[in-house]
């Protein structure tokens, strides 16, 4: 998984005033854990949004006023009415460690059951998943071609060495539904030599005239 750098700065003082005053001043609160001891910092708001805004996930090279710390985000709290970040939870990340994180879905191809006028469903955008650090992926990468409609890949039938999908097995996650407009696969085929069969029905008595 790729990883980008972002800065911040001790927090001097803590509570809900010094919060908003920070905010003002375009620094988001921030906590890390899940090292020897929690720090609370800052971060610059401008340069947090570019990372968040994004469907990629990444881990984040912190440098703390020169301590760097290796780290995901774990929680994000965002103002209800303005969606403002409020607070960021970091959590520290060891490279021995098992890890549990979200990373994204990414299809490839196109699918068969789609091209047949079926409709393509995607209910996970985002799998969760367990694993070291050095074994995460930047996505989990599904190819859709070979799916007809009625079709779907289930959490349960995912495989990626050195993860653990978590979630149901039974849950899924991209799958092909029948459309007002759709074709089924078969029942085109069988069409197409039905009409082959009608051609040759309608040539034999021609011939026999000839005879």
């Amino acid at each position: 998984m790729k990883s980008v750098a972002l800065s911040g700065n001790k927090r001097a003082e803590r509570g809900t005033s010094n919060a908003n005053i920070l905010r003002k001043e375009e620094k988001v609160p921030a906590v890390i854990y899940g090292g020897k001891e929690n720090i609370h910092f800052t971060v610059n708001e401008v340069k947090f949004n570019k990372i968040i805004n994004t469907p990629e996930v990444y881990f984040i090279d912190l440098d703390i006023e020169g301590t760097k710390i290796k780290a995901i985000i774990k929680d994000v709290q965002f103002h209800p009415v303005t969606d403002r970040v409020l607070h960021i939870d970091f959590l520290e990340v060891d490279e021995k460690k098992p890890l549990t994180i979200k990373i994204p879905v990414n299809l490839t191809g196109r699918s068969k059951g789609v091209a047949n006028g079926g409709t393509l469903k995607t209910p996970i955008k985002m799998l969760r998943i367990n694993g070291l650090p050095s074994a995460i992926p930047e996505n989990v990468e599904l190819d859709i071609t070979e799916l007809k409609i009625g079709d779907s890949i289930k959490v349960g039938e995912l495989n990626v060495d050195g993860l653990t999908f978590l979630g149901a097995d039974n849950a899924v996650v991209v799958g092909v539904k029948m459309s007002r407009n759709a074709v089924d696969e078969e029942e085109e085929e069988e069409g197409e030599e039905g009409e082959g069969g009608e051609e040759t029905a309608e040539a034999a008595p021609e011939a026999a005239a000839a005879e």
